[in-house]
């Protein structure tokens, strides 16, 4: 076994480092499996006030969620990774366009997972091949991991109030993945909160879905409702959802440490151009085989048809725009009632022609 305070431990690491580089990884930790206990303990409380909404693998996966020797015993290290994926442009540049449909910078691009898990992949390879031997498991957003402490307690940025990552050198732009390995590898140092007395994420939010700093109350944040949750937006988040159709950067896009982030160069991150300005009318239009052609190999495509037209729906309704009216009532009689109650209420909302 490697000594994780030992020079061929350290310099394994310096390889490991320079390796992911070669990758295409913006910045990389390593943390101790134990190194984030009091994760855990947040995530049991956060659980038991019900902020997780539907989503409820989140409460059946809780033991292994809750640290990583949860989920595999055998665990040493955790290697957590970063990959930027900073917009050139300002996430929030259609607020004041109400015809056009406000898509997540997260999705204006491929799916991060199939690039991102690919490049773990690779990572872990080199890792076996330099350390024979090695066990290891790689994961992106899709196994009961709490990547964003362990990427705090690796030393790749903070929580912020947002609960989300902030980085010193990307922002709030960072897709995570991580490695867990048998090695015991040379720790890094947890990140220190920058936050200080900011609270600019907390007053952007519009549905108010921080009921403190560092927590989230996720039934009430508009990425949650339009992603996650399949029945009808609540009547009292309407109309704050305003023109967004596919999550929320809000709460990320005003942090100020963003002024630091280097726009991506990542292909597979730079947005398509269906996403660039979508124009509700066209995606109203959209019929199940047209919404799978538009985005395969979106991460939209994962909501599907119905839930995606309701978002939409729900932006025609808070545009004000009469001539909307047609294509809003085309779904009137949706075989989907939650689709069709959203085009009840927009049509309601619409001024006449």
């Amino acid at each position: 076994m490697i000594d994780p305070t030992g020079p061929s431990a350290a310099a394994l690491a310096e390889a490991l480092a320079a390796e992911s580089r070669r990758l295409g990884f913006a910045t990389i930790g390593i943390a101790p499996a134990d190194a984030a206990p009091a994760a855990g303990v947040r995530l049991r409380q956060w659980l038991d006030d019900g902020c997780h909404g539907e989503m409820l693998w989140m409460a059946e996966t809780v033991d292994r969620r809750a640290s990583p020797r949860g989920l595999w015993p055998d665990v040493q290290s955790v290697i957590m990774l970063g990959t930027n994926y900073a917009p050139a442009l300002d996430p929030l540049r259609h607020a004041d366009h109400p015809e056009i449909g406000a898509i997540s910078v997260y999705a204006h691009g491929s799916d991060y997972h199939d690039l991102i898990k690919k490049r773990l992949k690779a990572l872990a390879r080199w890792l076996v091949a330099a350390a024979p031997g090695t066990e290891l498991k790689v994961f992106v957003d899709t196994a009961p991991v709490m990547e964003k402490p362990l990427a705090a307690a690796a030393g790749l940025g903070w929580q912020g109030k947002h609960t989300n990552m902030v980085s010193r050198a990307h922002g709030n732009w960072l897709f995570l993945g991580a490695i867990y390995t048998t090695l015991a590898l040379p720790a890094g140092q947890p990140h220190a909160d920058r936050c200080g007395s900011c609270s600019r994420c907390q007053a952007a939010c519009p549905t108010q879905a921080f009921p403190a700093p560092y927590r989230l109350d996720a039934r009430r944040c508009l990425a949650y409702l339009s992603i996650e949750h399949k029945g009808p937006i609540p009547h009292e988040f309407r109309k704050a959802m305003g023109n967004r159709i596919y999550g929320c950067d809000d709460c990320l896009a005003v942090c100020p440490w963003n002024r630091f982030a280097q726009a991506t160069r990542e292909a597979a991150f730079l947005p398509r151009p269906e996403n660039v300005a979508p124009r509700l009318a066209d995606l109203l239009a959209l019929d199940d085989a047209s919404f799978r052609a538009l985005f395969a190999g979106s991460p939209i495509k994962r909501i599907g048809i119905g839930r995606f037209t309701r978002n939409c729906l729900i932006a025609a309704g808070n545009s004000g725009n009469p001539a909307l009216r047609g294509a809003v009532a085309a779904h009137l009689d949706s075989d989907d009632p939650v689709v069709a109650e959203a085009a009840q209420w927009a049509l309601a909302e619409l001024p006449a022609a």
